[in-house]
């Protein structure tokens, strides 16, 4: 009974550290964007600092996976959104270098643009996800260790 109580409680600091991981370049620029819209009177979102600060995102989603392994569930979920959220971030750098937006050499307007930020807005709704599930790993966590 001892083993299982360490092993979830090991499993609860995982998952909050991977969950204020994740969550962190997704807040972040919003935060940021409400200051500067509270201290100039512009709102500016730096809507790339998810990909900007994908280390964390990478080392968050990596700890819930940890903590999914540890409490023998939802291993499958938390795998599919962050291997989406890799493949989606590279697969929008790539896009990026194939139409020469990357290099400067056209210009980020239409199609190719588009065919940038759609992969890119999918990674980031990935990034949300795997902060929702976080989330809701911290919770039920939370709800186990208390009754027990």
């Amino acid at each position: 009974m001892e083993i299982e109580a360490r092993r979830r409680r090991w499993a609860l600091v995982l998952a909050i550290m991977g969950t204020v991981l994740v969550w962190l370049p997704i807040v972040a620029p919003l935060v940021l964007g409400l200051g500067m819209w509270i201290g100039r009177g512009r709102l500016l979102v730096d809507y790339l600092m998810p990909g900007e600060l994908f280390a964390l995102i990478l080392a968050g989603g990596l700890l819930l996976l940890t903590a999914a392994l540890v409490q023998r569930q939802r291993q499958l979920v938390v795998t599919l959104l962050l291997g989406g959220a890799v493949a989606l971030l590279v697969g929008s750098q790539g896009i990026a270098v194939a139409t020469g937006l990357a290099s400067g050499r056209n210009e980020a307007t239409g199609w190719r643009l588009v065919a940038v930020m759609v992969p890119y807005a999918l990674f980031v709704a990935a990034a949300v996800g795997l902060g929702v599930l976080g989330i809701r790993m911290v919770g039920e966590l939370r709800d186990r260790q208390a009754s027990t």
